[in-house]
């Protein structure tokens, strides 16, 4: 925000209203209508945008320079912009005015911009406080707030509000508010994780197999195939490539997703959803991830198979079944297909399996 004058010079703008109390300043108080003298250290006032076009005389007396307010009865009034809304007032009232810079979103809300967020908590009070009567005014519905790690003092004063956690992340905190009446219909935090793991066999039958530095007391010495979680804004598919290749140093390709499985309450409360994909690979040479491995090796799918953890547990038998009947193609995966969707005109994966005959040779073998 800057007061722009006829000498090509820029001066901040501040003090002249404060955490919402009007102070006296050169622009309010006026002993002579045709010229007025004031300090140049007059600071920003967030919020708002204001614009004085001013005129200097050579004993450093500052003019209007065009009719953005009338001076009368000891009184300027200012023209002045306040998030898109323009007006003139004798008196400027940032807590009455000012309304958090926001964003709407598609379903009758707003979004909080972050990066703009008051710098004085004292005047996010405020500011807060008034946004949430304006928006509710307005008829908005819900409200998004997030908060940077760099801002977390402004949590307890959102909370106070009646700000609810939503979710958070290593760099912020989300919180939401709901201004109708009635049950909150903002959707709830992501229920799920999801994780991958990679079946991969080379030409002499042999599984990539690896163990684990942390692993639970009942999986010690348990020969088992690379897994770990997609990342955001990773493909299913590519997650799976991505752990080989981390884990094992093996380099790989996609074949197909063999099954899934789908438990709840698996960590803090959240379900899990993981997919078993097979993984055709481009390499032999293993290097291992000493942070997480504490060895990997090609394993004879047979001695795999016969492992005691294996043979004894329902699931993990059933998950090598069907691999071996895929090795046989006696079963078709889901593969990837890359489609638009008029809905929200992304690219996205579909998965489904093709049978091309009836020898039930899948497609993307």
């Amino acid at each position: 925000m800057e007061m722009k004058l006829f000498e090509s010079k820029s001066v901040s703008v501040s003090q002249i209203v404060h955490l919402g109390r009007t102070y006296s300043s050169p622009f309010l108080n006026f002993k002579n209508i045709i010229g007025v003298k004031f300090s140049p250290q007059i600071c920003a006032c967030k919020g708002i945008v204001l614009k004085v076009t001013c005129a200097s005389t050579s004993d450093n007396t500052y003019l209007p320079e065009k009719a953005i307010g009338s001076i009368g009865q000891g009184k300027l009034s200012l023209s002045y912009r306040i998030n898109g809304t323009n007006g003139t007032s004798s008196r400027l009232y940032c807590s009455d005015n000012r309304v958090l810079h926001a964003f709407d979103d598609e379903y009758g809300g707003v979004i909080v911009d972050p990066e703009r967020l008051p710098a004085n908590p004292n005047a996010f009070v405020s500011v807060l406080h008034a946004s949430l009567s304006h928006w509710k005014k307005t008829g908005k519905k819900g409200v998004w707030l997030k908060l940077p790690v760099e801002r977390s003092e402004l949590v307890p004063i959102a909370v106070k509000e009646g700000f609810q956690y939503h979710h958070a992340e290593r760099g912020y905190l989300m919180l939401t508010y709901w201004i109708p009446e009635g049950p909150c219909m903002l959707p709830d935090n992501a229920s799920h994780q999801v994780g991958v793991g990679g079946f991969v066999v080379n030409e002499k039958n042999e599984v990539l197999v690896v163990q684990e530095k942390h692993c639970a007391a009942a999986s010690v010495g348990l020969w088992k195939i690379p897994t770990g979680f997609v990342l955001e804004s990773e493909e299913i598919f590519s997650g799976a490539i991505r752990e080989v290749k981390e884990e094992t140093g093996i380099h790989t390709e996609f074949v197909e997703v063999i099954a899934f499985r789908h438990a709840h309450n698996v960590a803090f409360e959240k379900s899990d959803l993981f997919f078993i994909c097979m993984l055709r690979p481009l390499s032999t040479q293993i290097i291992i991830d000493d942070l997480e491995i504490q060895a990997a090796k090609w394993m004879p799918l047979v001695d795999f198979v016969e492992q005691p953890l294996i043979q004894e547990d329902c699931m993990f038998k059933k998950i090598i079944d069907i691999c071996i009947a895929r090795l046989g193609e006696h079963y078709c995966g889901l593969s990837a297909h890359k489609m638009v969707s008029k809905f929200d005109g992304k690219l996205s994966s579909l998965y489904y399996n093709v049978v091309q005959n009836q020898d039930f040779n899948c497609g993307a073998s």
